[in-house]
């Protein structure tokens, strides 16, 4: 299984925090969201609720030529519409997709997030199942 989004830029992108990483469908973005890496992101709940049928996931995402991947394990009670979050750690929210990730937004090409500093600049992101 595998879906596909666009998400975008917003100058106030710093994908600093060190435990976790979020694409969310708002459009703004304070310099309080740290863990953020794309805003006015076009996921469909309904295609990411899909993915709880597994127990890993791989998340690719690409901004031009440079790419990366994460990989976690799936929290089965995500619910939520409007933000997807990815954990380092072992809480789960209805907002959390993903645990016990390998990277966060901190450890992420630092390349891509300064071009994703430029409103409305696309990332491509690609979620599949492990086997």
């Amino acid at each position: 299984m595998q879906v596909k989004f666009k998400t975008y830029g917003h100058k106030n992108i710093q994908a600093t925090h060190n435990r976790t990483l979020e694409f969310t469908k708002h459009k703004e973005l304070s310099i309080k969201g740290d863990c953020i890496i794309g805003v006015n992101s076009d996921f469909s709940p309904d295609e990411i609720k899909k993915l709880l049928k597994s127990d890993k996931i791989k998340i690719t995402i690409k901004v031009d030529e440079l790419t990366d991947t994460v990989e976690c394990q799936i929290n089965k009670e995500f619910s939520d519409e409007e933000e997807i979050v990815v954990r380092i750690g072992e809480f789960k929210s209805k907002r959390t997709l993903g645990i016990r990730a390998d990277k966060a937004s901190s450890q992420l090409k630092r390349e891509m997030f300064e071009k994703m500093k430029e409103p409305g600049k696309e990332m491509q992101v690609i979620i599949e199942t492990i086997i």
